[in-house]
């Protein structure tokens, strides 16, 4: 418990009152940014590799459904540039929480190794590794295991868009065939003509400089018939043109007889992250899309 000594440093009497609500209003504010929705049951840092950043939040509803009924799983993966960013951040989670959860679903956010100790590769199969490892799970939370919805911001967009072009990565480190994937702001859909023209310093940290490495990491030229769908929310504030990014990597999967959706926003990029789940336009864009890829999840979200 405080004494009250401890605040004279740095509440003078004439403003203790004030200042502390203040700092009360501070506090609060954090704990909303972390705070998942009331109205769900958590799980957190479950393991699905031995690494300590190979670790998940599960947010479960907090009345499960009947047990007949299992419920689809959306798993998050955060951005920051490949090197920061953790599942627990408000703007990952906190409005998807409380629209999806509320809604049946079950919402997973993961860690995954960062630079410099994994490269985007790398960290792809870390994505995957949570995908197997939540699925084999999933039966256990009332999920269904061929229900999943893959989902990033950023860099994680990134990484959810590369699994997606090519499955066989995922599949060979025990994930199941996923629904769709929802790409959120990536401006790396095709990496190699963003490292030829001039880019942001830490595209250099994150791909380096070998030709062969960029078309590894290219969501676009690792592209393969027959994989799920995707869509692809871009910025339309961004000098650096996410949205036409966007609008190839479209064509190319087309050409393919591939499905990508192009959502054009004229929100920030972090916007387009912490955004989503709120009531509105945006919201109902991206639940249309859900809702294309399976009747169970349409169901959900009449």
């Amino acid at each position: 418990m405080f004494q009250r000594p401890f605040f004279r440093p740095f509440f003078p009497s004439h403003a203790r009152v004030p200042r502390l609500l203040l700092l009360l209003a501070l506090v609060l504010g954090m704990w909303l940014l972390i705070a998942p929705s009331a109205s769900a049951r958590t799980i957190e840092d479950l393991p699905y590799g031995p690494d300590r950043r190979q670790r998940m939040d599960v947010y479960l509803p907090a009345q499960p459904k009947a047990a007949s009924v299992a419920a689809p799983v959306i798993l998050m993966v955060h951005g920051g540039a490949w090197r920061i960013g953790n599942k627990t951040m408000g703007k990952v989670t906190r409005n998807k929480v409380a629209r999806w959860v509320d809604k049946g679903f079950i919402f997973v956010s993961i860690n995954y190794r960062l630079l410099p100790d994994a490269n985007p590769l790398e960290q792809a199969d870390d994505v995957a590794r949570a995908v197997a490892a939540a699925q084999a799970a999933a039966p256990g939370w009332g999920g269904d295991p061929k229900r999943f919805i893959l989902m990033g911001h950023s860099a994680g967009a990134h990484l959810v868009a590369l699994l997606n072009a090519a499955p066989a990565r995922a599949t060979a480190l025990g994930a199941q065939p996923w629904l769709g994937t929802v790409a959120l702001d990536s401006a790396v859909m095709d990496v190699t003509p963003v490292m030829r023209a001039r880019h942001m310093r830490f595209y250099d940290e994150a791909f380096g400089s070998d030709p062969k490495f960029w078309a590894a990491a290219s969501p676009q030229q690792q592209w393969t018939a027959g994989v799920p769908p995707l869509l692809a929310v871009c910025s339309t504030q961004r000098p650096d043109r996410p949205c036409a990014a966007a609008e190839r990597l479209s064509r190319h999967a087309a050409g393919l007889g591939g499905r990508v959706e192009v959502l054009g926003q004229d929100r920030t990029h972090a916007q387009i992250n912490d955004e989503l789940g709120l009531p509105g336009p945006y919201t109902d864009a991206v639940e249309a899309f859900l809702k294309s890829l399976d009747p169970a999840v349409a169901a959900l979200l009449r």
